[in-house]
């Protein structure tokens, strides 16, 4: 086996460790490494495909194609990617959903448990604040549907998506496949 010398660069990215975005943060040695590893993961999923830029969840409903294709969501606080998903070519009622179909069902809320929509209000759930907050509505306002605290978890989260467009369903499953092997040791 052959010895190899780390370079400058690699000891100082060790040293200053970067999140996603460049942004030097203050971290103990394993958090580095971690840190590092994310970091080289994202850039990874970033090098498989074409992506949209990153957007606000609510205003990418007008701009999602309807199209087959990945979507990756982040939590707008930690820029950390939460959920990766697919969509194929199948159409609901007279047009084709593609990305847009999951995106809009998510933001409505409809999607309480499944996917995004179930992994937001499990997260919203565990938030001790965010409870007390809607159990303090509740006493106020009365009560509300389902869908509507999920639309709320949601919210919290302030996330962003982007989307890469595939030729078909088959295409958008395997690309998901290899993001989600590239992503799961980092909490997806």
């Amino acid at each position: 086996m052959t010895h190899v010398e780390p370079s400058a660069t690699s000891i100082m990215l060790l040293q200053r460790p970067y999140d996603y975005f460049g942004v030097v943060t203050n971290l103990d040695d394993a958090a580095a490494a971690s840190a590092l590893a994310r970091t080289s993961a994202y850039a990874e999923v970033d090098s498989l495909t074409v992506w949209s830029p990153w957007t606000s969840f609510a205003g990418a409903i007008q701009e999602a194609p309807r199209l087959p294709g990945v979507y990756l969501l982040r939590e707008g606080s930690s820029v950390q990617i939460r959920y990766v998903g697919m969509a194929g070519e199948r159409a609901g009622g007279a047009r084709p959903q593609g990305l847009h179909g999951p995106l809009s069902v998510y933001l409505s809320g409809k999607a309480a448990v499944s996917g995004f929509g179930e992994a937001a209000l499990d997260r919203a759930l565990a938030d001790p604040v965010w409870v007390e907050a809607r159990l303090q509505h509740l006493a106020v306002s009365g009560p509300q549907r389902a869908k509507e605290w999920a639309r709320q978890a949601i919210a919290r989260l302030a996330p962003e998506v982007r989307w890469a467009i595939t030729h078909d369903r088959l295409e958008a499953r395997e690309l998901e496949g290899q993001i989600v092997e590239l992503l799961r040791p980092f909490g997806l």
